[in-house]
């Protein structure tokens, strides 16, 4: 009976759950995915955002709204993305949030390519100029062509905005200007400026968008929110990209590199060593790399290990934690991330205290007495185990050796001292 009871129970929620999804179907009750993409345009964002868009056709969502935060990055990943989002079969509304946040750079033409494109209040976009890899401005022919084929792109995705809004691009490429909320919804740029993602649903509610050409009314009353968030090793890689984390991951491979090759044998601190470094080396070639703090690092490590091969008291050592200061403070100076200061000067000196240390344990090295080979057997103290006169046998180090007295004879038991080597033989004197 009981199972029965059992049974009938589990049918009836199955009925229950059943019914109201039929009612919620019924009332057009549906979803939105939404992902929200922070910090410079990286390979991790555009895989991110890729995963969202495939989850949003899949799932049946209304739409699928990226919340977007960044200070841009690379324009290549961001035309790629720009891409998806026209490929997408389900509309996706660009929301620059939370307050404070921005779409600058590459960030200005994701905006632009949603079906949707909307601003918090307190948000920005725009200064979407091109420049170098270092940040550095382009010499003025690759300027020209590099803005030009930029405009195209950005005219091509304002142009269903209007004139106001392709001339306000344009401007934001030429003249590296940018627009605050309130200003890019006066020049068309975006659709609506709304406070949070309720405010934001409210407004897209009866919206027309248009999705391969074909008109789509947006239906987002009371619709369900689900977030899309990145998978660990999407949050890894994204957060590797953060300048700060980048120039410590880096320092640490390379210190811990350099302590295995000088201590061989543990493996440990080379394999963290190259696992550090490699993912470091990652993050440069996403981030703004400016070459020449690059080499003031590089040069530190060389004065470091100089140092060690042929200590100078300290003289390139500390020459070394002045280039790596210089390094960790250029490196990063066109990304719109800096080091802090407080982070540089820890790791200078940290770094620059371990090859102190090494390079002092160095210097006492050379002044140590040897203590292996034959050399180290020259002044120690044996015992003779039989008379010496003058040859005989003695004691040494745990082994028992042929000896010649040259002060002898010795008698059996007394102390003495090893003051020559003859191949297998010991020539020694009485300890005094």
């Amino acid at each position: 009976m009981r199972k029965k009871w059992q049974l009938k129970l589990l049918l009836a929620v199955a009925l229950l759950w059943t019914a109201s999804a039929i009612v919620d179907t019924a009332q057009g009750i549906g979803h939105v995915d939404m992902v929200q993409a922070k910090g410079p345009v990286t390979p991790a964002m555009l895989i991110y955002i890729e995963r969202g868009i495939a989850t949003a056709e899949e799932d049946g969502a209304v739409c699928l709204i990226l919340q977007l935060d960044t200070p841009g990055g690379s324009v290549s990943l961001a035309k790629n993305i720009v891409q998806r989002i026209a490929e997408a079969r389900v509309p996706v509304a660009v929301y620059v949030a939370p307050r404070g946040a921005w779409a600058a750079s590459a960030g200005t033409l994701i905006t632009l390519a949603g079906h949707v494109a909307a601003m918090a209040p307190e948000t920005s976009i725009g200064a979407a100029s091109p420049v170098g890899m270092q940040g550095e401005d382009l010499p003025e022919t690759a300027q020209k062509k590099e803005k030009e084929i930029l405009m195209a792109s950005a005219r091509s995705l304002a142009e269903r905005r209007g004139e106001k809004a392709v001339a306000w691009v344009e401007s934001a490429i030429e003249e590296a200007k940018a627009a605050t909320a309130q200003e890019a919804l006066d020049a068309g740029v975006i659709d609506f400026m709304a406070g949070d993602v309720g405010e934001l649903l409210a407004q897209l509610d009866g919206f027309t968008v248009q999705v391969h050409g074909q008109e789509t009314i947006l239906h987002t009353a009371g619709v369900n929110v689900h977030p899309i968030a990145m998978n660990p090793l999407e949050r890894l890689l994204h957060a590797i990209t953060d300048p700060t984390i980048a120039f410590i991951l880096m320092t640490l491979g390379i210190n811990a590199i350099i302590f295995e090759l000088s201590s061989p044998g543990g493996y440990a601190a080379g394999i963290i060593g190259v696992i550090c470094l490699g993912l470091g080396l990652y993050a440069l070639g996403v981030l703004s790399v400016d070459y020449t703090g690059l080499l003031f690092i590089v040069l530190a490590f060389v004065l470091f290990i100089i140092d060690i091969k042929a200590p100078t008291h300290g003289a390139l050592t500390a020459g070394g934690i002045i280039a790596f200061i210089f390094g960790a403070v250029l490196i990063f100076q066109s990304t719109s991330g800096r080091i802090p200061w407080p982070l540089i000067l820890s790791i200078a000196g940290c770094t620059g205290g371990f090859f102190a240390f090494v390079v002092v344990k160095a210097v006492r090295a050379q002044t140590w007495p040897v203590t292996t080979g034959a050399e180290a057997l020259i002044g120690a103290t044996a015992e003779a185990r039989t008379a010496l006169n003058p040859d005989g046998v003695v004691f040494l180090m745990g082994e028992r050796w042929n000896a010649t007295a040259e002060d002898g004879p010795i008698a059996a038991g007394e102390r003495v001292k090893v003051v020559g080597r003859e191949g297998f033989r010991l020539r020694v004197r009485k300890a005094q």
